[in-house]
């Protein structure tokens, strides 16, 4: 399935991106597959404002900018890729865990007991769809994500102009700049997003679709296993998301 842009050319920034997410109304933009048959969709303008109080929290919380190192240690999963937009929208680096040779000013995670004893920000993100609250015991002075995220304001509110020559996103083969983050539009298809790249790179990808107006289908790991061992499901799966490997 073909989706046109609503608008031609390279994207320039993540705020460019957004606001083109934001236009797009209900135009499914990003569909999750995860484990034990989840599946998530979001639209255009859905995406857009999951991100907006992300932003917003991070940027009112921890006064996120140009200069704070988020270390977003995620799976792949639709809420990494809102984690990652947030934390670019307001200028910080992106780093994966362990890549980065700055201590992290925030870590954003699922599993707060990897970052015991760490002065960073605690997030603490919940990964089912439906979850309100962690599911366990909160570190001292951590935020819950699933509950937190929801009072932030829909818009984006007062947030720091993003310095295009510092790191996006760090990995260990190297650093991406803000300006050169979003990689050339791809050709607006909707794309079946296999989850088991690493996630850097994965959400590179995520980036690519959206900036050519596509829309992708993304898998999470066991489900990406699962389907290549049974082509039937993955027949099916193309054929209802009107999708393309």
């Amino acid at each position: 399935m073909q989706i046109a842009p609503r608008s031609g050319g390279p994207v320039p920034d993540i705020a460019a991106l957004l606001a083109r997410l934001a236009a797009d109304g209900g135009r499914p933009r990003l569909t999750w597959y995860g484990d034990d048959g989840e599946r998530v969709e979001l639209s255009g303008a859905v995406l857009a404002n999951w991100a907006s109080k992300t932003v917003n929290l991070l940027v009112e919380e921890f006064d996120t900018g140009p200069g704070t190192h988020v270390v977003v240690d995620l799976p792949v999963h639709w809420r990494t890729a809102v984690w990652a937009l947030a934390a670019w929208r307001a200028g910080a680096t992106v780093a994966v865990p362990d890549a980065d040779a700055v201590p992290p000013e925030v870590v954003v995670t699922d599993s707060p007991d990897r970052w015991a004893g760490s002065p960073a920000d605690l997030v603490v993100v919940s990964l089912p769809a439906l979850a309100r609250r962690y599911d366990g015991e909160l570190p001292a002075g951590a935020i819950d994500a699933a509950s937190a995220v929801m009072t932030y304001g829909d818009a984006i509110g007062w947030v720091p102009e993003v310095e295009p020559q510092r790191d996006a996103l760090v990995t260990a083969a190297g650093a991406v700049g803000h300006a050169s983050l979003v990689p050339d539009p791809g050709p607006g298809a909707r794309v079946l997003v296999d989850g088991r790249g690493a996630v850097a790179d994965v959400l590179r990808d995520l980036l690519g679709i959206w900036a050519g107006g596509g829309s992708a289908v993304l898998t999470s790991p066991a489900t990406a296993a699962e389907l290549d061992l049974d082509d039937a499901r993955l027949t099916r799966l193309l054929s209802t998301e009107q999708a393309q490997r």
